[in-house]
């Protein structure tokens, strides 16, 4: 049986872990933030320096050189700040994940204890129907680990999908770089 002391360490423990995942989570948020803030400004200031240059143009040949040296970099910068969102997205979800699994293989470990614990009290002629618990519970914890293992698969080809999207626009970015340059 629980005991006071077993629900207060157990409540503490998963306020803790919800404030560590909580924390996680805003940290991922914050590194956003903080891209899309740095993106904004340097966008800004490039637009500054085109208008600025813009203005300061006599011959009408030079507008075309400055429109293609302006719009050039865009789509490297849009493969960099993909990448980034990427990459931050990618590394907030592998601290969840991480922590969650940690957790709940906890959870179950101290759930089957708590089931042999019961399991051993248990009154004689119960022997059936505490077999069917504990089968019924080896199959849930089949299920759980089958799903976990599939959300892993899904995860890592997406993963794998989104690395061959940015290799293949960097590719292409560069491709084209290198054909306005000639």
């Amino acid at each position: 049986m629980l005991n006071v002391e077993q629900i207060t360490s157990a409540q503490k423990n998963n306020l803790n872990v919800f404030f560590g995942l909580t924390e996680t989570a805003f940290s991922g948020v914050e590194k956003l933030v903080e891209l899309n803030l740095a993106a904004a400004k340097a966008a800004f200031n490039e637009n500054v320096h085109h208008v600025q240059s813009m203005i300061s143009i006599k011959d009408p040949a030079e507008i075309v050189a400055l429109q293609s040296s302006f719009y050039q970099p865009i789509a490297e910068k849009g493969v960099a700040y993909g990448r980034h969102v990427y990459e931050i997205a990618t590394s907030t979800t592998s601290e969840l994940s991480k922590s969650i699994e940690s957790q709940a293989q906890e959870a179950q470990h101290a759930l089957m204890s708590m089931i042999d614990g019961a399991t051993k009290n248990a009154p004689q002629g119960s022997e059936a129907a505490v077999a069917m618990f504990k089968n019924a519970m080896a199959a849930s914890q089949n299920a759980i680990e089958t799903a976990q293992k599939a959300i892993k698969q899904v995860t890592e080809t997406a993963e794998a999908n989104i690395q061959a999207a940015v290799s293949s626009a960097t590719t292409a970015t560069k491709a084209t770089k290198k054909r306005a340059t000639v």
